[in-house]
């Protein structure tokens, strides 16, 4: 048994996180009730002698549970209980019995409301009764499934009891040192209900809610349902947010703080660090505005430590700067893109290129590339032949054979096969932007400006050669009965298995890996992953594909992309004589072979990923089968630099292959904790509404992408294990896009994204399949339900109710 006033942060292990922060708080000279603990020794001795095993209790915690409550306490322990409570008050005082365990509270793991507490407990029978309780809250099933989440051993959890005086809470809640949902450090947030705060903490009430700037001034202020006057008045305020401050100075870290208002003074119940808190969010100036669109639509998930310094960095950004450095513009380094803690990515900070001196001379030098290099000839380029042998020459070595340095080298070399299609983007991109010059020119002078995106939207690219082939397999699908059976009845995984194994579906298996061969490099997520899998190494986004375009009847062909939008300019009065329209034809064309050129060396970029990933995953393997490593996946976590400096796994001592696994874990951990915090706010960068929304009638509003109008159902699709969930007719809305859900969009009726601009892969897509699309909603995942039936103005940005 401990007084609240003897406990440090040291003595968590005795204490556990809560008793050991309230003891910090009572010795800063804070205001905190008084109290005990009944410290993990008397845990332990308790589930000593009820015969408790920490690893059987793991797998069958009702048990464990039953057999913590069902031992009664010592009889020394009962007697200090009672000794205490003399001390907090006379008989009939109230106390709140309160868990806390030793892994709890603590940075990266808070484990909110992972065990119990009770309030207004009277007397030392009813307190033992309580404490006997939160020893078994150790092991409910959420507590036991939170603990496994974070990677903490059963044997290496023990839980401790505060025992403190009741306060007569006139209200409660809870305070954010610092804003959770934006990371901004100016801010207080403030949640307050009358009466308990528990009702705030378990989400029992919806409490008032307060955003303070740290003089205390009220920046946002939403009352609680049914309330018209303050919760929290303004004294009140003003003295929780100084003592707020006052605990975060004494831990150092923005703090997450249960308080309650007793006797018009502030007490503080609980105080915790804040968890997954997002990074301060960038100030951002108006060119980094201008390609943050760009950006969000390559960062749609998180990158590993490998992603960042194994493709991020030396392939990804070394094009870049090849590709910037050819009009003197220089490319900000790769640590001010990805703001890191401990190697995780936690933040993307839209870059801001900076001209040099040398850009003084890019007119010259981009006018002598136009004249040299045609974009229509790319692919004869030498360098293009280099590029594909390069990465065929990759593909076709056994990687089972290299030792460990020729693995690790073999990353280099996958870099270095870029190089050529840098030069190539390089040289070519400016013939391939050079005409979109005198095509917008001479619509404006025609009036017919509105035409430009459907005009070159009729590029051939090999994005859309993969989905005609796609389309082509769900043809084969509709024809075979037995095929379209099992696509009917399977899901993905299973159609896919029976294409695999079932003898009558041999034909069809090699029409698949022929696609597979063709396409299969093709990125399931964005092009800075090169961690997650691609088509090839995953088919099963794939057979989905196949599978929704087969339930449907086969799409009627229209006519050619950009065929309407050609021929109303065309028709034109000025543009009747054949040389006039011959000219604009040429325009056309040419603007349309420069968005091939621009999509189809995206198309080669992303064939490099796949040897990449298998080189990750073999030096993972290895090091997984040396003890190094849990699974082979956990080397993304890993960075470059850590790989190279490692020996043979083989060769490993049992110091390094513990340091490696627990630096992998830790990171692991980190990245879980922000599994679900956004690696850039979309609201520092997109408004709250369209400029083109005036704010009536609209669902949601964003950039209109895509022109036309559409109505349809809703359908929801979060990524690509959700490919088959589409059917004709719907409304697609998305977070966000890369070239692997094209495919979708020939069944779409409209498309509706979170993210993106005018010049993203969907936008681009959806204008070629002339289906109405909004981008940037921001939040239309969120607001948008399954099923709703909407209108899609994608000449305007809205997204209204049909």
């Amino acid at each position: 048994m401990r007084p609240l006033a003897s406990l440090r942060a040291e003595d968590l292990p005795d204490a556990g996180g809560k008793g050991a922060n309230l003891g910090e708080l009572l010795a800063a000279g804070l205001p905190v009730p008084p109290g005990f603990v009944v410290t993990t020794s008397a845990y332990r001795a308790h589930a000593e002698a009820a015969g408790f095993d920490p690893d059987r209790a793991a797998t069958d915690p009702s048990k464990a549970r039953a057999a913590l409550e069902a031992a009664p306490l010592s009889r020394d322990l009962e007697l200090e209980i009672a000794a205490a409570l003399a001390e907090l008050g006379p008989a009939g005082t109230r106390v709140a019995v309160r868990s806390s365990a030793t892994a709890e509270d603590l940075p990266g793991a808070a484990f909110a409301g992972q065990q119990d507490t009770f309030l207004d407990v009277v007397g030392p029978a009813a307190v033992a009764a309580a404490v006997r309780r939160c020893w078994a809250s150790l092991w409910t099933d959420r507590a036991v499934q939170y603990r496994e989440r974070h990677g903490i051993a059963p044997a290496d959890v023990a839980i401790a009891v505060v025992v403190q005086r009741m306060a007569d809470a006139e209200a409660a809640g809870v305070l954010f040192t610092a804003n959770p949902l934006t990371g901004r450090r100016a801010e207080l947030v403030v949640d307050a209900a009358p009466g308990l705060g528990e009702a705030v903490v378990s989400g029992e009430v919806t409490p008032e809610h307060l955003v303070l700037d740290r003089d205390v001034t009220v920046r946002e202020w939403t009352p609680a349902p049914g309330r018209a006057a303050r919760v929290l008045p303004d004294r009140a305020a003003r003295e929780l947010a100084e003592l707020a401050v006052r605990a975060e100075r004494h831990f150092g870290v923005p703090q997450d703080i249960e308080w309650a208002l007793a006797g018009s003074r502030i007490v503080l119940l609980q105080a915790r660090p804040m968890t997954a808190l997002p990074l301060e969010p960038p100030q951002l100036g108006r060119i980094q505005r201008m390609v943050a669109p760009f950006f969000l639509e390559m960062f749609t998930a998180r990158p590993y430590p490998l992603d960042v310094t194994a493709w991020l960095g030396p392939g990804v950004v070394r094009m870049l700067d090849v590709m910037a450095g050819s009009v003197g513009v220089r490319f900000p380094p790769l640590g001010t893109l990805i703001q890191e803690r401990d190697g995780v990515a936690l933040q993307l900070v839209p870059p801001r290129p900076r001209p040099s001196l040398l850009t003084l001379g890019a007119p010259l030098s981009v006018a002598r590339r136009v004249r040299r290099f045609r974009p229509e000839r790319w692919t004869e380029d030498p360098l293009v032949a280099e590029f594909n042998a390069a990465v065929s020459a990759l593909d076709a070595e056994q990687l089972s054979e290299l030792p460990w340095p020729d693995l690790t080298a073999r990353i280099d070399r996958c870099h270095e096969a870029m190089r050529p299609l840098a030069v190539v983007r390089a040289r070519y991109l400016p013939g391939s932007f050079v005409p979109f010059v005198p095509l917008r020119l001479g619509l404006a002078v025609l009036g017919l400006g509105r035409l430009a995106s459907p005009l070159v939207a009729g590029a051939r690219t090999r994005t859309r050669d993969g989905n005609d082939a796609l389309e082509r397999l769900a043809d084969a699908v509709r024809a075979d009965p037995g095929l379209a059976a099992a696509a009917r009845e399977l899901d993905a995984r299973g159609f896919l298995d029976a294409v695999r194994t079932r003898p009558e579906f041999a034909d069809f298996d090699d029409r698949l890996t022929g696609f597979l061969a063709e396409y299969g490099h093709r990125e399931s997520v964005s092009i800075v992953l090169a961690t997650a899998p691609a088509w090839r190494d995953d088919p099963v986004p794939v057979a989905a594909l196949i599978q929704a375009a087969a339930a449907e009847p086969p799409a009627e062909r229209g006519p050619a992309p950009g065929a309407e939008a050609l021929e109303t300019l065309l028709a034109h009065p000025l543009l009747r004589s054949a040389r006039a329209a011959r000219a604009a034809r040429g325009l056309v064309d040419a603007a349309r072979r420069g968005l091939a050129f621009r999509e189809d060396t995206h198309f080669l970029i992303t064939r490099v990923m796949p040897p990449l990933r298998a080189t990750f995953l073999e030096l993972g393997g290895r090091l997984a089968s040396a003890g190094a490593l849990a699974v082979p996946e956990d080397v993304f976590h890993l960075r470059l630099e850590e790989l190279k400096a490692l020996g043979a796994p083989e060769s490993m001592d049992d110091v390094d292959r513990s340091r490696v696994r627990a630096l992998a874990a830790r990171r692991a951990a980190l990245r879980r904790e922000y599994a679900g915090v956004p690696l850039l706010d979309l609201a520092v960068v997109l408004p709250r509404e369209s400029p083109a929304d005036d704010g009536a009638g609209a669902l949601v509003a964003g950039t209109p992408a895509s022109g036309g109008v559409a109505e349809g159902p809703v359908r929801i699709v979060h990524g690509p294990e959700e490919f088959g969930a589409l059917r004709a007719g719907e409304v697609l809305v998305c977070p966000n896009t890369n070239p692997s859900w094209t495919p979708l969009f020939a069944r779409a009726a409209a498309v509706v994204v979170d993210t993106g601009g005018l010049g993203s892969h969907a936008a681009i897509v959806a204008r070629e399949y002339g289906v109405p699309a909004v981008m940037g909603t921001r939040r239309g995942t969120s607001v948008l339900r399954d099923g709703h039936r909407v209108r899609v103005d994608g000449t305007r940005g809205r997204v209204e109710a049909a």
